[in-house]
């Protein structure tokens, strides 16, 4: 069992960034892949981002140039550094390690004017 925590959620006006943390309890050069989800209200959860244990990443289009996936063995966390946010990007966000069925509680991001 790994523990996952997010953070860094937040209200933040379009065009602004946010740095979301995944804090594991486990020491992430020891895990998967960590990918980043999200679920928009009266939407299904997505997919965001991925890494993998390797450094290799990628991103569904429409956060692709926007936003960076990386994961720190040093701090055990996982980031997802959000830039350029749009209205569209509203939604609460999860980190998981990839097929472990191990997830965080979310952290909310709400881009809004």
């Amino acid at each position: 069992q790994v523990q996952l925590v997010e953070s860094g959620g937040g209200l933040v006006q379009p065009g602004g960034s946010l740095r979301l943390s995944c804090a594991t309890s486990r020491s992430v050069y020891n895990l998967g892949a960590i990918a980043w989800y999200r679920r928009a209200p009266g939407s299904q959860r997505e997919l965001v981002a991925i890494i993998t244990r390797a450094g290799t990443a990628n991103y569904r289009d429409s956060v692709k140039g926007r936003f960076t996936i990386s994961r720190d063995n040093a701090t055990n966390t996982a980031y997802l550094e959000m830039n350029s946010l749009k209205p569209e990007d509203t939604a609460d966000y999860y980190c998981t390690v990839a097929g472990s069925g191990w997830w965080g509680q979310g952290t909310q991001v709400t881009v809004s004017s």
